[in-house]
Order: structure tokens, then C-alpha cells, then sequence
């Protein structure tokens, strides 16, 4: 046998020692209060001096607004609410007034109120149960426009106010049943959708004047078409479609030839696109691999504007001032949540607005997430983010939870999460799974789960599983699933169905029960009744039996396994019986079941005081059911 040299084997005996003597990394254990002790901050509305950009802030424990200088010497609070979230909507263009938004208690009935600079409050959409939005300025500055469903809860009409009275004009009343979209700039023309599936729609053209509508989208097989903003002169709309494509593309459309050209395409979905207020700068957001990926366009050479680098931290969101020479620019990270920063064209460095991590948390403490992929029971390759907790390896095993996002349709992307950094920081690896259905990654993958859910994008969320234990620092025998709205459902599709491949559930106002949720959405829903029951199935036909197969509710039974269930008491897209049932059937089986109830919430949690609560108990219930520890 041949001899290994003494220096192999010294090598050998010292890694071996190192690997003995390693320890795991020391971080700090955050609480939950300091978690949301970090700001939300969202908005920048610029005034008409330019001197100053119009926020909402969490700040106050609710959101309120605020005013921020841009050059970045202070801030100023200008609302003062204690009981419901105010959201800033926009200055006026010629003044220091402002317009914010606001519902009750998370109702989704929204309303548009006009603050004066004197503190003065006017609403000026006080219809009882109507949902009334902002929808822009007239380019004149004279009007501003709105969306409402105040004439009939089922369809929303636009409207016009002159700034002086304030009084609502009907400018479009919706007998269609489209959905108002975008105006142009001279206001002659409003873009109209109609949806017929979740991947095939239409697009319309509404001569304000005559009173014509021009069916602009007339296309083969499935394609979206989503109005984005007509040019300065009214000659073009710009259009966001993937006809012909997996993934969505900007195009033109000639408004007197019809002419449709093909602007800019990526290799992912073009998501948005607006110009600036002269159309100097277009500004293009594109959904990259879960993260947004900004640019902005210098129309007339046609080159790409050099933005700042933020080092780690990835610009999401941009807002130009109408002189065209300032913008706000939003950028964050996984490690930290996304601040303002105020940047003037042609220079190099910016002014930083806001800080918005708490000063008591080291990012250093807390954990980016890495895009991977894993195969599915078929073979097909699923999107996750994965959030490995400091210390854990092979000797240092963790347990896991799945995080399964809202929809159908939605999408787990990478960016700052105070619960998830909160759970992974306490020792939990984080698998945000992006199963079929998702947005994102093309139309086919997004259609892939068109009435089969509680199935195929099951097993999509069970064979994680595989690639959790790969990873050699899991602790197989712990691994959770989460979810809120439709990954709530997923929460509970996986206890009934799959009742023994998770070993806990956290279900945050999960749909239990298809049958009553799909005859119950929301009246204002209507214009998109016709797609959702197309995917998942119409609750008046034959559909019903699959929909009654596929609802957790009526198979409670089977759960074996400690579940969590989160519920807002004013949500109108999840009642609060779906959650009421299931935890009363779970009961049944003698499982331990926690069950929270806010009584002022809607669907999702806005409020610190309840996201601490609420989040908090996560964490309790996790450590005592997965993690298996005693309670203090």
C-alpha cells in the first residue's frame, strides 16, 4: 500500500480539529418590538417648490403623513391619526395643499381627503361604502381625477373635480364593466381593460369627446395588455403586453394609425413605465428573478441615466420633479428596509432622507436571501428565496419553515421583511417558495396551476422538502409551513391534504372554504369575477365539486398537526368565519390550535402594535411546537 506523506496527513489532523472546535457564529437576538421598531416609509410626492416630498411613515405606530426636506435637513408630521393608517397621495400642484387616503379598520372602502395647510381636513368622496382612488392631475392643473364605485358597488366610473368646488363630474360612467385605466394628457382619451381570464384580456381606447371606443387589442390566443402612459401630444399610447411573448414587453400604439411598435423587452417581465413630466426622462421597472430592477431613459438620446450606487441596496422606486431635475429615488435591501434618498440629475452623490433601520439592529446580525431553484415532482424547476440563519450547519442544524405568498398569482421577492428577519434571526431557515402560479417567470409557469390548486402547487411546497434536506443543515424532523391570503389556503391545503409532511401550520387569513369566498369577493371585484372563476373554478357550477374537494374546511378532520391562525375581523376578501371555522373543526381533533383576532384590521396587518402582537406569537408558537422548547 503506498504511503500518504506526513504533510497529507498533518493537514488532515488539523482540519480535522478545526472542524471539531467549530462554533457556531454569536449574533444578536432581536425582540419583536425592536424589529418593528424600523420604518415604513413609503410615497414622494413632490411640493410645488420642489423643496419638499409628501410621505407616509409608520412612525407614529400607524401610518401618517408627513414632509420631507430634500435636502435632507428634517421632517415634519402633518397628519395625527391614532386609530386608522393615512396614506399619502399627492401635493397639489400649484400649493401646499395635500390629499391623503384612508379606510376603516382595513374595509378597503377607501376615501380621498384634502388637508390644508392651516390642519384643516375635507372629504372629499364621503360616499358610505364606496372605494373612491385618486387618479391623477389634469395637466392644466384646474382638475383632478378619481375613480369610484359610488354610483353602483360592482363598477368603478372616473370622475373629474375642479380644485376650486370640488364637485364630482361624471366623466365615464362604466355600463361595461370595464376598468378605467389611464388618461391622457390632453384628457381627451381614457384606456379601458376588460378581463376575460388571468391571462387574456382586452384594451380599449374611449374617446372622451364623442363618446367612442376603439377595441385596441385585438390579438390571437392568451395576452395581456396594461395602459401605461400616452406621450406629451396624444399621438401614442404606451402599452405593456406579452403577446407573443412568455414575458411582458413595452409597445407603442399610434393613436390615428394603429401602428404597433415593439419599444423595449427584456429577458423578464416589463412591469411599469411612466414619463417624466416634459417626457425628458421615461422611467422603465422590469421584475428580475424577484427583484426590481429600475431604469431611467433619456428620451431624447435614447441612453440609459447613470444612477448612484447604493452599494448592496437596490433602487425599487424613482419619482422625478417636474422641473426634471431632481429625483427620488427608493432603495433597500433584504437586511434593510427600503429609505429615500433625494438625487439631482448630471451630479454624482446624493442626499440621504431617511434611516429607516433601527439604529438598535446591526445588518450585520441579519440575512441577505439567495435566489436558488429546486425540481418539483415533475421535474419542473421552482423559484424559492432562502434565508439561511447565522450558525447553522451540519452540526449546528435548524429547523425550517416555508413561506408560501399571497394570490393566486403572487409573488415571494427579495427585499426586507421585519417578521422574516425576526424568525430567522431566532434560529429559523426561511424557504419563500415561488411554486406554479406565481408571477414573474413567464405566462406558461404562471398558468401551470389554473384549476388544480391544493394540487400541483402542493406538491410544489412538499418537494422543498428534498431540497431542505440537501442543504445537510436542516433538522428534518422540524419544518413548518406559513402562509397569508391564498398561502394561508396553502397552509391548510397542506395540513388536510398532506397532513403529515409539515409538522406545524401559520395561517394568516387563509381562504379555508372556495365555495364562500368565491361567492363572496367583494362587489368592486366585479370586473374581474369573470377571470378568477375561470382559474380556480365557478362556485355555480359543476366547478363546485371540486372547489368543495380542494377547501380545507370540509376535510378539518384530517389535520394531526399544531396550527396558527391570524385573522383581521374587517377583512372583505377572507371573512373572518373562514378562520372562525377551521380553528373550530381543528379543535375537533383534539390539535393544539392558537387562534388571534384583530378587530382592527382588514386583510393584513398594518398597525405595530398588532404586528407585534400577532408576529410575536408566531415565534412563541414555533418555539414551542416545532423547536420543541419549554415555555418560560
Amino acid at each position: 500500500m503506498k504511503k500518504i506523506p506526513d504533510f497529507i496527513i498533518l493537514a488532515m489532523i488539523m482540519a480535522f480539529m478545526v472542524g471539531c472546535t467549530e462554533k457556531p457564529i454569536e449574533v444578536n437576538k432581536y425582540t419583536i418590538e425592536q424589529f418593528y421598531d424600523n420604518l415604513s416609509i413609503g410615497g414622494g410626492s413632490f411640493s410645488a417648490d420642489e423643496s419638499r416630498l409628501l410621505v407616509s411613515s409608520n412612525q407614529s405606530g400607524i401610518y401618517n403623513v408627513y414632509t420631507l426636506k430634500v435636502d435632507g435637513s428634517g421632517e415634519q408630521q402633518l397628519t395625527f391619526s391614532e386609530e386608522e393608517s393615512f396614506f399619502a397621495e399627492s401635493y397639489f400642484p400649484e400649493d401646499d395643499r395635500f390629499l391623503y387616503s384612508a379606510d376603516k379598520g382595513g374595509d378597503e372602502n377607501n376615501h380621498l381627503y384634502l388637508q390644508e395647510p392651516d390642519g384643516t381636513v375635507t372629504d372629499l368622496t364621503p360616499w358610505e361604502g364606496a372605494n373612491s382612488q385618486f387618479g391623477g392631475w389634469s395637466r392644466d392643473f384646474k382638475d383632478l381625477y378619481l375613480v369610484s364605485n359610488k354610483r353602483d358597488p360592482r363598477f368603478f366610473d372616473m370622475y373629474k373635480m375642479d380644485l376650486e368646488d370640488f364637485d364630482p363630474v361624471l366623466i365615464y360612467e362604466n355600463k361595461e364593466n370595464l376598468t378605467p385605466a389611464s388618461i391622457s394628457n390632453t384628457g381627451r382619451y381614457l384606456t379601458l381593460t376588460r378581463d376575460i381570464t388571468m391571462s387574456n384580456n382586452e384594451m380599449y381606447l374611449l374617446n372622451l369627446t364623442t363618446g367612442d371606443i376603439k377595441h385596441i387589442s385585438e390579438h390571437q390566443g392568451d395576452a395581456t395588455f396594461s395602459p401605461a402612459d400616452f406621450s406629451l401630444d396624444d399621438q401614442y399610447l404606451y402599452y405593456i403586453s406579452n403577446e407573443g411573448s412568455e414575458y411582458t414587453y413595452l409597445s407603442s400604439y399610434h393613436l390615428e394609425t394603429g401602428e404597433k411598435l415593439k419599444v423595449y423587452e427584456a429577458d423578464w417581465d416589463v412591469s411599469y413605465t411612466y414619463f417624466s413630466f416634459n417626457a425628458k426622462y421615461q422611467v422603465i421597472g422590469i421584475n428580475e428573478d424577484a427583484k426590481t430592477v429600475v431604469k431611467v431613459i433619456d428620451t431624447a438620446s435614447g441612453e440609459e441615466v447613470s444612477m448612484p450606487d447604493f452599494g448592496n441596496r437596490d433602487i425599487s422606486g424613482v419619482s422625478i420633479s417636474r422641473s426634471e431635475k431632481l429625483i427620488r429615488l427608493a432603495a433597500g435591501s433584504p437586511t434593510s428596509p427600503g429609505d429615500l434618498y433625494m438625487h439631482l440629475f448630471g451630479e454624482d452623490d446624493f442626499t440621504r432622507l431617511t434611516h429607516s433601520l433601527n439604529k438598535e439592529i446591526n445588518e450585520a446580525d441579519l440575512v441577505a436571501g439567495e435566489v436558488i431553484r429546486y425540481p418539483s415532482y415533475d421535474g419542473l424547476e421552482i423559484p424559492a428565496i432562502l434565508y439561511k440563519p447565522h450558525g447553522a450547519s451540519s452540526k449546528n442544524k435548524v429547523p425550517a419553515l416555508l413561506q408560501i405568498h399571497g394570490g393566486p398569482g403572487g409573488q415571494s421577492r427579495l427585499g426586507f421583511n421585519s417578521r422574516t428577519q425576526y424568525l430567522v434571526n431566532h434560529g429559523y431557515a426561511i424557504l419563500a417558495v415561488n411554486n406554479r402560479g406565481s408571477s414573474g417567470y413567464g405566462k406558461t409557469f404562471y398558468n401551470l396551476d389554473n384549476k388544480r390548486h391544493g394540487e400541483d402547487d402542493l406538491m410544489d411546497c412538499v418537494k422543498a422538502k428534498d431540497f431542505l434536506e440537501g442543504l445537510g443543515y436542516i433538522d428534518m424532523d422540524k419544518v413548518g409551513i406559513m402562509g397569508g391570503s391564498y398561502g394561508g389556503y396553502m397552509v391548510m391545503a397542506a395540513l388536510t391534504f398532506q397532513p403529515e409532511e409539515f409538522d406545524v401550520g401559520v395561517n394568516l387569513f387563509g381562504v379555508t372554504n372556495w365555495l364562500r369566498t368565491l361567492k363572496s369577493i367583494p362587489p368592486y371585484w366585479e370586473a374581474f369575477r369573470t377571470a378568477l372563476y375561470d382559474e380556480l373554478g365557478d362556485p355555480f357550477t359543476d366547478d363546485s365539486v371540486r372547489l368543495y374537494e380542494i377547501s380545507p374546511l370540509f376535510h378539518a378532520h384530517k389535520v394531526t398537526k399544531p396550527l396558527m391562525v391570524l385573522q383581521g375581523a374587517n377583512d372583505p376578501r377572507v371573512l373572518q368565519v373562514e378562520s372562525d371555522e377551521i380553528v373550530a373543526g381543528v379543535k375537533e381533533n383534539g390539535v393544539p390550535v392558537e387562534y388571534v383576532i384583530f378587530d382592527d384590521e382588514g386583510h393584513g396587518f398594518v398597525k405595530k402594535e398588532n404586528q407585534i402582537k400577532g408576529y410575536g406569537q408566531i415565534l412563541v408558537f414555533l418555539d414551542k411546537y416545532l423547536k420543541g422548547m419549554e415555555e418560560e
